[in-house]
């Protein structure tokens, strides 16, 4: 399980959970380990018995070992219990059940097709790995990712309004890649009429990348016509929607009702404030430029926090960090932080613990 939680932390974070599977043979020998690489790619337990394929291994009477609940259900592939009893393996042990509505199943069904299985192990680290992803699906939200990009001491731009560029060209990089995973960006409107962004996802060349989100913009005022967010990449593409509230939870609200399972929230200071006050920031990733303003309008607005002791506290996160397991990292010139917030409580999956037995 240990060789499974460390693969799954290979993964991304967003619209799916991490995940890491492995098989074991009846000996205890290490076979295979799998992981999940982000939405629309293998799952774990399918790329663990890819690997075996390949290898040509006999898996009769191997235990497969997994952080989550094999899935029963078809998305973009195929249901993950169904792969492990075609495979012929009689035995899952899994950490923690998944209690969503839609992938939840499958123990129960592969018990019920006499495959033994057990769950509970290591649950405590599977359940702390992926604790922001199961609180967006216990409150039927997309998973949010927030992007800053600021100086040393926090500015996102100059007393005069200028901020292009602030961070490095690698780092801007970065943060197009971003764009490509997600399923959403979402703005608000001082970036709208300050910056007029296209939100689209582009080669460091300029050239557009083939996966494209949907461009949000969250504001109470309208979206001009002439906007170049309504345009889309290409001809007929209108993927553009108007958020016109600033309750960061009723946009995710309608963002979630067009199937958006990821949210890249990328600006400005209020927007972000909004999002970090109401908790609903799943991921931050943070690329600070070695410049000193002194003055211009900060990253984020005003929290209300008052004292030091009720900061907002973030912890290193090494999960799909790039190039490394660096939770700070050079990117460029710049440096980039991977954060995600500081567990407030014990992590339960949506529904509580697993049933099964």
């Amino acid at each position: 399980m240990r060789a499974a939680l460390a693969a799954a932390r290979l993964g991304v974070r967003g619209a799916n959970p991490v995940v890491g599977a492995a098989l074991v043979s009846a000996s205890g020998e290490l076979l295979h380990v799998g992981h999940h690489r982000g939405a629309g790619t293998d799952h774990a337990e399918v790329d663990a018995l890819r690997r075996a394929r390949a290898a040509g291994t006999s898996l009769a009477d191997a235990t497969m070992v997994v952080t989550l609940e094999p899935c029963h259900h078809t998305g973009r592939t195929g249901p993950c219990s169904r792969a492990i009893l075609e495979a012929g393996i009689p035995r899952v042990v899994h950490a923690v059940g998944d209690r969503t509505d839609a992938a939840h199943g499958g123990a129960a069904w592969l018990a019920s097709q006499g495959v033994e299985v057990r769950h509970g192990l290591l649950a405590d680290e599977a359940l702390e790995l992926n604790d922001r992803w199961f609180l967006a699906q216990e409150q039927s939200r997309p998973f949010v990712t927030l992007k800053l990009a600021q100086t040393l001491d926090g500015r996102v731009a100059a007393a005069d309004g200028t901020s292009q560029w602030i961070t490095g060209a690698a780092a801007r990089a970065e943060g197009h890649a971003i764009r490509t995973r997600v399923d959403a960006v979402l703005v608000g409107g001082g970036t709208l009429r300050t910056d007029d962004p296209s939100l689209t996802a582009r080669a460091p060349d300029g050239t557009l990348l083939e996966r494209q989100p949907l461009r949000a913009v969250m504001s109470t005022r309208p979206v001009p016509d002439h906007a170049r967010v309504r345009r889309g990449p290409g001809a007929g593409d209108d993927r553009f929607v108007h958020l016109p509230t600033h309750d960061p939870r009723a946009a995710l609200d309608r963002l979630h009702a067009l199937g958006v399972s990821h949210v890249l929230v990328e600006g400005g200071p209020t927007v972000a404030a909004a999002f970090l006050a109401a908790d609903l920031v799943d991921e931050l990733v943070l690329h600070q430029a070695p410049l000193l303003l002194g003055d211009g309008p900060a990253s984020v607005a005003g929290l209300g926090i008052g004292t030091l002791a009720a900061a907002s506290s973030w912890r290193g996160d090494p999960v799909g960090v790039p190039g490394g397991d660096a939770p700070v990292a050079a990117v460029g010139r710049d440096l980039r932080w991977h954060l995600r917030p500081v567990s407030r409580g014990p992590a339960q999956p949506p529904g509580g613990p697993s049933a099964v037995p």
